[in-house]
Order: C-alpha cells, then sequence, then structure tokens
C-alpha cells in the first residue's frame, strides 16, 4: 500500500509511452502521431480498448488550425466499441486530473490518458500569445520567449541567479537526455546567441512535435496490470493572477500551494520532473517546492522540457517519466509538475510514490 491515502480511492499510473520528439513531423497527421503511442501504452497493461472506462485527451485547437481538431484523435483510441470521452484545451496533465477525479468518484476504475502537440507546421510563440489578457497585455504581442526573458531579468537583478547559472541547468538537463531515448536534444548543445537578453537559444525550449500517453487504474486493478504501480498520493493545481504586473515574477505561490495541498512536503522525494520550459523556471520552482541545489534529488533526469517540449504534452510527460522511475524501481517518492500560460502562470503538482520493497 501507499505511505499515504487521503483520497476515497488508491489510483495510480500503471503505464507510460511518448513518441519519439521531432523537430518536424511532416509526413504525419495527429491521429498517425498518437495512433502507435496509444498502442505501446495498452499493451504495456494488456487491456483492450473496450476494458478502459474513460478516455480524456489535452490539445490545442490553435495549434492544429481547426475547431474540434481532437475528435480526429479518438480515431486512433477506435471507434468500436463505445467510450465515455472527454477533452481539456491543456496539458495532457490536466486531462489526467481530470481522468483522476473520474476514477475517484467511482464511475471508472481504469483511464487512458494522451496529449499531444504538432507545432511545428506554425509559430509557436505566436501561437502562445493567445494566453494572454486580451485587453490589456495581447494588443502589446509579447511572445513566450519575451516574456521568460522578462522572468529570467526579474530574477538575475533579484540576484537570485546569473546567465552562467541559466546555462549550467540548461547543459545539465541536456546532458540528463543522453540516456532518453525520446529527446530531441540530448548532449552538447552550444548556448548560442539571445534570442530576447538575458535568454540564449540553450535556454529556451526546442519546438517539435510529439505525443504522450498514460494509463490509470484504481487499487487492486492497479496492483494487476504493474508490477510497481505510481501511485498518485498527492495532486492539486493551483493559478495565478493573469495580469503579470500583478505577480512577483521570481516566485511561485501558485506552485507551492498545489505542492502544499498535495502533501509534497510531508516526506523527501528522490525525484523531480519540473515543467520549466526555459532554464530560468526552473530556479522559481526549487525555490517554490524547496529543492535546493545539491540536494539529494534527481531533478529532470529526463532531460526535462529543455530536451523535448511538445506543446500540451511535456507537462504529461513530466508525470509519465516520474512514474517510469518508480515502476523499474529507480525512485520510491518523486514530484511531478506541470505548467500553462505566461511565466509559470497555472501550475499542478502530483506526489507519486511506490509501494514499500
Amino acid at each position: 500500500m501507499p505511505r499515504t491515502s487521503r483520497y476515497a480511492r488508491d489510483v495510480a499510473v500503471v503505464a507510460f509511452a511518448q513518441s519519439d520528439h521531432l523537430r518536424r513531423t511532416d509526413e504525419l497527421s495527429e491521429v498517425e502521431m498518437v495512433m502507435p503511442v496509444l498502442h505501446e501504452v495498452l499493451a504495456a497493461t494488456g487491456l483492450k480498448a473496450g476494458e478502459i472506462g474513460f478516455t480524456c485527451s489535452g490539445s490545442s485547437d490553435y495549434l492544429a488550425g481547426r475547431a474540434f481538431s481532437f475528435t480526429m484523435t479518438l480515431d486512433g483510441v477506435g471507434a468500436w466499441p463505445p467510450i465515455s470521452e472527454s477533452h481539456v484545451e491543456m496539458d495532457g496533465a490536466w486531462a489526467l486530473y481530470e481522468a483522476w477525479v473520474k476514477i475517484q468518484t467511482g464511475e471508472a476504475d481504469t483511464a487512458l490518458v494522451y496529449s499531444y502537440g504538432k507545432s511545428s507546421p506554425g509559430s509557436v510563440r505566436d501561437v502562445l500569445t493567445r494566453q494572454l489578457d486580451p485587453y490589456y497585455l495581447a494588443p502589446l504581442w509579447p511572445d513566450s520567449v519575451a516574456l521568460a526573458a522578462l522572468q529570467a531579468r526579474a530574477l538575475i537583478d533579484a540576484g537570485e541567479t546569473d546567465e552562467a547559472a541559466l546555462g549550467a541547468i540548461a547543459a545539465r538537463s541536456r546532458a540528463a537526455a543522453e540516456d532518453n531515448p525520446h529527446a530531441q536534444l540530448r548532449g552538447d548543445v552550444p548556448r548560442g546567441e539571445y534570442q530576447v537578453a538575458p535568454l540564449r537559444t540553450g535556454d529556451c525550449p526546442p519546438i517539435g512535435d510529439g505525443v504522450a500517453a498514460v494509463v490509470l487504474a484504481a487499487g487492486d486493478t492497479a496492483r494487476r496490470l504493474c508490477g510497481r504501480p505510481a501511485w498518485i498520493t498527492g495532486i492539486d493545481h493551483r493559478i495565478e493572477a493573469h495580469g503579470l504586473g500583478l505577480r512577483d515574477l521570481t516566485d511561485s505561490p501558485s506552485t507551492r500551494l498545489a505542492a502544499e495541498r498535495a502533501g509534497l512536503f510531508e516526506a523527501p522525494v528522490d525525484t523531480a520532473e519540473l515543467h520549466a520550459p526555459f532554464s530560468s523556471q526552473e530556479v522559481v520552482l526549487r525555490k517554490a517546492l524547496g529543492l535546493a541545489e545539491g540536494d539529494a534529488v534527481a531533478v529532470n533526469p529526463s532531460g526535462g522540457a529543455l530536451a523535448a517540449n511538445p506543446v500540451m504534452a511535456a507537462g504529461l510527460i513530466r508525470i509519465g517519466e516520474a512514474a517510469a522511475r518508480i515502476h523499474r524501481g529507480a525512485s520510491d517518492r518523486a514530484v511531478a509538475h506541470a505548467t500553462s500560460g505566461p511565466c509559470l502562470q497555472q501550475n499542478l503538482v502530483a506526489v507519486l510514490e511506490g509501494d514499500p520493497a
């Protein structure tokens, strides 16, 4: 049994799969990207589509360039038998949250969660401006990199980091990605020129296409499907003010509150998968989650979003990567984080634990 149980039902991640994350997949449609990953994650559990109690996906119509684009990828799930299905216009981590709630209510014992992003056809920097306040901020057209640079400058001015430290974060992340066969960037990646000072190319996430999927299961079903389930012992998400001028960009109180409500601070963790698309955002998240430099915590051992950042899937990947480490015995208690919006505006924190040996 997991060490703590604060919810009506024990729910675990029992399988995780992801695609190789590539700069371009011009030859593939979204459904052609999704299908192999869905087949892989279901095969890992031995379940068939008809045995899944609930299906939930996360994606963005803005990226796809069409309304209700997610309905096309349901072809990858299968047209028969009929399924109970939902969708969030969010990163797949929030689709996982909805599926977890569905299982908590007792309306399902298993859930398939998947998300995907095909960023290559357009300009992600422009697309993400649609998240901004439409009256005061969006008309100024600050893109995602410019806003992240504003946050990085605030951190440097506050004495919390410097450009060399940011470069070290990026280098460490991509060195860790050497062991990740799905990563888009790995190894020695030059820091490059300034994109928007103080952020250089190496401080920014790669643009690419990718898919991720997990299977959730409750109680004895989870134990039957997985040798060592990754129990979700805590999960919570919080949001901060929409107006950037109302926030302290050097801190993330929503992340800290979500972590507190998820029970993160009740015991140490050995793994932290942080959704920090920009090197400077890892500094903010470490502070909010109490992860000091030098702690015996593996931070983004997969390489994190600096190694692969498929928009709408990168947050779900953080949960999946943390769960996979528990599955294979490399971790006992892990924290996974996902974010959405400019400068870490909305944040989800999940705590995962494996059964004691």
